[in-house]
């Protein structure tokens, strides 16, 4: 093929050897004198695009079709003299792989913020995959490939992964009120993602063919927050919490062969005694009290003594100072954000000026204090 190729007509075809790559352009080290009736093999799972002079010519199907160009084999070596022996009617093709390109990962390469209802402002990772395969050869060409001979998927995995990261926040903050709801949502929040990325990837010539969600995952003290939040979850109160922990250390120290697991049974020899008492009183207690409605957290709705300032299990304040104007969550003296919101806490309530006096009355007030005019 070129110039060193005189007499010969070219066959103009492509295999792709590693199931990665998306296009190849022929010949590869750019525009070529292919000649009037050079042939071009189109597979099924290909489709092939025809330059001549700089223009496309034609899309090519499956088949074997005849190439027209100005390229006469000798006479065109004869013609070409004023240019060095080089044609200056050049082409080139390109092949596209039109198969499914499998198994492309995306992901976030730095946690994204969100804030969530129940945990305040958090930082959450994203991960997964999805399958594309070209719709438009001409378009994707023109708007993704340009003069270049090789398109893998890794060229293109890295730009598509950010596309959808982008759209992926967007569809979070949307759909998502607290990562507490996210298990069952996967699917759900992958066709809806991938509806509202179609004219995106069509665009380029592409069609998003599948996508998935693996992973939504927050950081670990965030976890370890809604594990605890669970485990407290699951009691009725501390006492039985206290219970399942003592029972849990004797065992595991049951279980310990050595000299330091037979020390700390001695010791739990001598403690098991009065741990019973006391589990044993907090429990009669607790029956004694049954009664006895006792009063409830406002914000985790779990028992808590009368007496109580602070709940014991969210650590919620019963007592009310002040209030968060956004949330209504109970506030004390110095908080200065409210920690269930994220709402700044203005210790200086807002006044209304009067405009015919100028003095100050409440934000709400309707008349003034002062001279009765309406504010």
């Amino acid at each position: 093929m070129g110039h060193q190729n005189i007499v010969f007509l070219e066959i103009l075809e492509w295999f792709d050897k590693t199931g990665q790559e998306i296009l190849q352009r022929l010949p590869e080290e750019g525009s070529g004198e292919i000649k009037y009736g050079a042939q071009i093999i189109v597979r099924e799972n290909q489709a092939g695009v025809f330059f001549y002079n700089g223009k496309a010519i034609h899309v090519f199907g499956p088949g074997r079709y005849t190439l027209k160009t100005g390229n006469i084999p000798i006479l065109n070596k004869i013609l070409s003299i004023p240019w060095g022996l080089s044609s200056p009617l050049r082409a080139e093709a390109y092949f596209i792989n039109m198969k499914v390109f499998p198994d492309l990962k995306w992901g976030t390469r730095d946690p994204v913020a969100f804030k969530d209802s129940e945990l305040g402002l958090i930082r959450l990772r994203a991960f997964g995959m999805f399958n594309i395969r070209i719709i438009q050869p001409l378009l994707f060409i023109n708007s993704l490939i340009g003069t270049m001979a090789r398109f893998t998927t890794a060229d293109i995995e890295a730009y598509l992964g950010k596309v959808i990261v982008s759209r992926f926040n967007d569809y979070m903050g949307d759909n998502l009120d607290t990562i507490l709801d996210l298990p069952g949502k996967y699917e759900a929040w992958a066709e809806g993602l991938q509806k509202s990325l179609t004219d995106e990837f069509s665009r380029f010539g592409l069609c998003l063919a599948d996508l998935f969600i693996t992973s939504i995952t927050p950081p670990q003290e965030v976890q370890k927050l809604m594990d605890d939040r669970s485990a407290l979850g699951l009691f009725d109160d501390m006492n039985k919490l206290m219970q399942l922990k003592a029972a849990a250390a004797m065992e595991k120290a049951a279980e310990n062969p050595g000299m330091a697991g037979q020390g700390m049974g001695m010791g739990l020899g001598f403690m098991v005694p009065s741990m019973v008492s006391k589990i044993t009183e907090a429990a009669a207690a607790v029956e004694s009290s049954s009664g006895e409605s006792r009063p409830k957290c406002p914000d985790c709705e779990q028992a808590i003594p009368h007496d109580a300032g602070f709940c014991p299990f969210c650590g919620h304040q019963i007592m009310v100072i002040e209030q968060c104007i956004s949330c209504g969550k109970n506030l004390s003296v110095s908080t200065r954000f409210c920690p269930k919101c994220g709402t700044r806490v203005e210790k200086k309530k807002p006044e209304k000026v009067c405009q015919a006096c100028g003095a100050n009355n409440l934000m709400n007030s309707n008349y003034c204090n002062n001279c009765g005019e309406h504010t």
